[in-house]
C-alpha cells in the first residue's frame, strides 16, 4: 500500500475514492489526524495530513514518529510525502515540481528516532541516500508521462519553522548546497528509513 502525506497546500487528496477513515493510536501517541483509505489509479492508498484538520499543527510540533509508525502498522510499504518548499536555487521555476535526491537537516528538538529510547536499543541506519531511487524514478516517469515539468534532483534544507528563514540563513543553506527549503522533510524521511519504508 502507498501512503501520501500532505501538508501546507494539500489538506485532502483529489481523485482519491475514499473507502473509510481510521483513527489510530500508537505507542508514540496519536498521528496528526485520521488515516483516510481509498483507491487512486487502481492502487490502495492511505492519505494523512501532517498538519491535522484545519492546518493546526505547526512543523515543529508534528508527531512525526506517530505518523510514520501508524502508516507502517496499517500495511504501508511506500510513502510519497508532499512538502511546500521555497526555492533557494534561482534556476528553479516558481510553483514547480522538485523531486529531491538529498536532504540537509537543520531542525532541532524534534523526536527524530525510534531507537535508543525506552522503545528499543540504539541502531545506526544508513541514510547516505535518503530518498529511495526506485520510488523517485516512478514519480519522475509519471510526471514526464503526464507532461508535468519536473526538476529531477535537489537538496532539501529542512528547517525548524514555523517562522520563515532569515536572508543570512538562506545564504548559508545555499553555500551548503541546498536548492530548496522547507520545514517538514525531517525527521519524516529518517523515520521512514528506520522502519524500512520506501
Amino acid at each position: 500500500m502507498i501512503a501520501i502525506i500532505g501538508g501546507s497546500g494539500l489538506a485532502k487528496l483529489d481523485g482519491l475514492v475514499i473507502t473509510h477513515r481510521q483513527v489510530t493510536r500508537t505507542e508514540y501517541g496519536e498521528p496528526s489526524g485520521a488515516l483516510t483509505f481509498g483507491m487512486m489509479g487502481g492502487k490502495d492508498v492511505v492519505f494523512l495530513n501532517r498538519h491535522g484538520p484545519g492546518h493546526t499543527i505547526p512543523p515543529h510540533r508534528v508527531n512525526y514518529r506517530a505518523n510514520i509508525i501508524a502508516l507502517k502498522q496499517v500495511g504501508v510499504k511506500q510513502i510519497i510525502a508532499i512538502n511546500a518548499v521555497g526555492g533557494i536555487d534561482s534556476n528553479l521555476e516558481p510553483v514547480g515540481l522538485v523531486i529531491p535526491d538529498d536532504i540537509i537537516d537543520y531542525t532541532y528538538d524534534r523526536e527524530h528516532t525510534y531507537f535508543g529510547s525506552e522503545h528499543g536499543p540504539v541502531k545506526h541506519v544508513d541514510f547516505t541516500h535518503p530518498y529511495t531511487e526506485k520510488l523517485r524514478k516512478i514519480i519522475i516517469d509519471s510526471a514526464s508521462r503526464n507532461m508535468i515539468p519536473v526538476t529531477t534532483t535537489g537538496i532539501y534544507a529542512a528547517t525548524q519553522g514555523p517562522r520563515f528563514e532569515t536572508a543570512a540563513e538562506i545564504d548559508r543553506m545555499e553555500r551548503d548546497g541546498a536548492t530548496i527549503v522547507g520545514m517538514t522533510g525531517m525527521p519524516e524521511a529518517g523515520l521512514a528509513r528506520e522502519l524500512d519504508l520506501d
